[in-house]
């Protein structure tokens, strides 16, 4: 399996009924090794950050098996309209 960024941020964006998901491959030469996520998504609402972390691994358990890092940002979405650039 081949992942990329946008193939993450379909499956976030499907799995999660998120509202944001922006996804930014950081490997060094951009081989699709290393991901940063930012996620908003309502379904985080009243969990602590471990179950919201345990949530989207959870999504991406099959793309996480090719991956050597992934860092991720998951908010509300009352947290992203205090948080996001202006």
């Amino acid at each position: 399996m081949v992942v990329t960024a946008e193939l993450i941020r379909e499956k976030l964006l499907k799995e999660l009924a998120a509202v944001h998901v922006d996804v930014e491959d950081t490997s060094p030469n951009r081989c699709a090794a290393s991901f940063k996520a930012l996620i908003v998504s309502s379904r985080f609402e009243g969990k602590a950050l471990l179950q919201r972390h345990r949530l989207v691994n959870g999504v991406l358990a099959e793309e996480l098996k090719e991956v050597h890092a992934f860092e991720q940002k998951t908010l509300t979405p009352q947290q992203w309209e205090t948080q996001k650039p202006q």
